[in-house]
């Protein structure tokens, strides 16, 4: 590995213990950001040199806070200079600040600088920027890219982010155990929104977007490993690792989805799935079932089933009734009945997310999935009539086309019916 590569690595890895030590020393995001830069120049050039530090964190956030403080005092020329060994190359200074800097001091900080990011002040989307910029330290660029929005947008997105965290008064102390809940709860749902801005994306900027989707997995491990001891955290690391790795089978060469049940099961990440599904097995032996461990547990369903004929139903319509208990949303019972018009039939499913579509009616996949039972039952003006409206809902070229294909399938198998009729 190159010394750029391994470098690059290792600063990514160390960014969210460096940020959030240095946020807990200035209390301000962008001097904290400002003063990881610096360290991070400075590691550029005396790293290859010198090789990587013992604690890599840790050379980070002295050399940073060091260089923070340094230009606070020459901007205080008025004040005298810091003693040499406080501003020195470090020495071996380092060996004091591991001593000092364990794993109870990184957790606290990683998990603050997380649930600042997904302040409950701020809007969904702003939760994301900041999150990707400041703990996993995407540029502006790249983080506008994936949005699909101007350089200059995401930039005042993620400004106004920052502005109200500081108005905010966001508290900085280590949190207690009924905050640390709290904040653990935000913080999941802030990597959880994450993965689905990448997983949902198609055609285009499907590959673009992926990196969101490995991002939010690399924040669902690193929380793994502050509380390997919660369920749920194993039951959403589970439940991204089983989705992406169907991410190779999810669209054909020309960017269309493909459905579930037509992917090529061979392209698989299988070491994933059983990092996944091991992470599922453990988390169940808690007996403390949540929303994410559900949905993992479905997931792996699926992974488990070598052939879409092998799949579970029956199961997965159990799993989806226990998460509507537990998280009732009109989109669960979407996913519902999937897995009812399996078990029970297209009609049985049509009934259940009858009365979903005055809540559902902007929904895309609602009208996808009521045209396809439509289809399954022979009701083809129905289906037709609800194919038309997906295509005005899709979000994308490759969504609509998708439906375009189904609608074109179904018309085909009309005229097939006629002319077999008047022979």
């Amino acid at each position: 590995m190159s010394d750029a590569a391994w470098i690059d690595a290792t600063l990514t890895s160390a960014r969210p213990q460096a940020v959030g030590a240095l946020l807990r020393y200035f209390r301000d995001l962008d001097t904290a950001e400002e003063a990881f830069q610096n360290a991070c120049l400075r590691a550029l050039k005396s790293w290859p040199q010198n090789g990587p530090p013992r604690d890599p964190a840790a050379w980070l956030i002295m050399v940073g806070r060091n260089a923070a403080i340094d230009d606070v005092r020459r901007s205080r020329r008025e004040q005298p200079l810091p003693e040499d060994e406080a501003i020195s190359d470090l020495g071996d200074a380092e060996s004091a600040v591991v001593d000092r800097l364990d794993g109870s001091h990184y957790r606290d900080d990683i998990l603050r600088l997380l649930f600042i990011c997904c302040h409950k002040e701020l809007p969904a989307t702003q939760q994301i920027a900041l999150a990707l910029r400041v703990v996993s330290g995407l540029t502006v660029k790249q983080i506008a890219r994936a949005f699909l929005v101007s350089e200059a947008a995401m930039e005042q997105r993620i400004t106004r982010a920052k502005a109200r965290v500081a108005q905010a008064n966001v508290p900085f102390e280590t949190p207690g155990a009924v905050e640390r809940a709290e904040r653990l709860t935000a913080v999941a749902a802030m990597i959880y929104l994450i993965f689905n801005e990448g997983y949902s994306s198609s055609g285009e900027t499907a590959a673009l977007r992926q990196k969101l989707s490995e991002e939010a997995i690399r924040l669902a491990r690193l929380l793994l490993r502050l509380f390997p001891g919660e369920p749920e955290i194993m039951g959403l690391t589970a439940l991204l690792l089983l989705q992406h790795a169907r991410s190779a089978a999810r669209f054909d060469a020309e960017g269309l989805p493909i459905l579930l049940e037509d992917q090529d099961r061979t392209l698989w990440n299988q070491p994933m799935i059983a990092e996944g599904l091991a992470l599922i097995d453990k988390a169940m032996r808690h007996r403390r079932s949540g929303p994410y461990q559900i949905q993992a547990a479905v997931a792996a369903l699926h992974a488990r089933a070598a052939r879409p004929e092998d799949t579970d139903w029956t199961q997965i319509d159990l799993l989806y009734g226990a998460l509507e208990v537990v998280q009732p949303s009109p989109v669960v019972t979407l996913n519902r009945a999937v897995a009812v018009s399996k078990v029970r039939g297209a009609e049985a499913a049509l009934d259940l997310i009858a009365p979903l579509e005055g809540r559902l009616a902007n929904y895309f996949y609602f009208f996808g999935v009521r045209g396809a039972l439509l289809m399954q039952l022979g009701r083809n003006d129905e289906a037709r009539t609800a194919f038309d409206r997906a295509i005005a809902l899709a979000h994308s070229s490759a969504e609509a086309a998708h439906i375009r294909m189904q609608l074109d399938r179904l018309m085909r198998d009309s005229a097939n019916a006629t002319t077999q009729s008047g022979r």
